[in-house]
């Protein structure tokens, strides 16, 4: 395996996201690995106060450092639709839901934008101002982002893969919507396969899988990893920490 970084989702906050990547930074001085790149896995917005500056940040890092990968998540998939159709239904979501319900966020990514979320407008009302205020350099790059990366042994999407499908034939809604089927997949993958999209109390390393989403997008904290030498570290405060393999 290369040596990579990958940072699990970030949910539209911004502080978290410069500490980790300070920390990388700080790592990469103490073990020479300059040229490694950092994978962020996706859900860049929803829920969090900052979505907007987020992809804005994002956007000049990549724009400055050739080594920054930026994946799609399903919620930047789900503010796309909103904006090319607010009637849009995605599949995915149970019939009760959209992108604008409380439980995904998707107003506060609105009012990142500047625009006026106060109770009892409709929603046609709110995406004729989301129309206005979202840039369109930042709807042109968020409709750019890949939806994986593979690197040697490792293969890198939001929310996994459908076992027993090829990396290279895999469906691009599984990439970043696919919970049950992969979750529960104990046999081993064509490489280890590192995600988010799951939130979890704290991230989990499985034998053929990675899952980084800390729980972000809930106030948890957001996650950043190493792999090198085959071995996966937490990057905290103090430094690597080892991830165990869990039974």
């Amino acid at each position: 395996m290369t040596t990579i970084y990958a940072i699990g989702d970030i949910h539209g906050h911004l502080g978290p996201l410069k500490v980790l990547h300070e920390r990388i930074e700080r790592d990469r001085d103490r073990h020479d690995t300059h040229f490694a790149n950092v994978v962020h896995l996706g859900d860049l917005i929803d829920r969090g106060p900052d979505s907007a500056d987020v992809v804005d940040w994002l956007m000049q890092g990549q724009a400055n450092d050739l080594r920054w990968i930026v994946l799609t998540g399903n919620h930047d998939q789900l503010f796309l639709e909103f904006l090319e159709n607010p009637g849009f239904h995605n599949p995915q979501l149970r019939s009760d839901l959209s992108w604008l319900h409380p439980k995904l966020g998707g107003l506060t990514t609105l009012e990142s934008y500047g625009v006026d979320i106060a109770a009892h407008r409709d929603t046609l009302d709110l995406w004729r101002d989301a129309v206005t205020a979202v840039p369109a350099a930042h709807r042109e790059y968020l409709k750019g982002l890949p939806r994986s990366h593979h690197a040697p042994g490792l293969f890198f999407a939001h929310a996994g893969i459908r076992p027993g499908v090829e990396l290279e034939d895999q469906d691009p809604d599984d990439l970043i919507w696919i919970r049950r089927d992969f979750l529960n997949y104990t046999g081993t993958h064509p490489a280890l396969i590192v995600h988010g999209h799951t939130p979890l109390p704290a991230p989990r390393r499985c034998h053929n899988r990675l899952n980084l989403d800390g729980g972000a997008g809930y106030g948890r904290s957001m996650v950043a990893v190493v792999i090198d030498g085959g071995e996966v570290y937490r990057l905290t405060a103090r430094g690597r920490q080892k991830m165990p393999v869990a039974r």
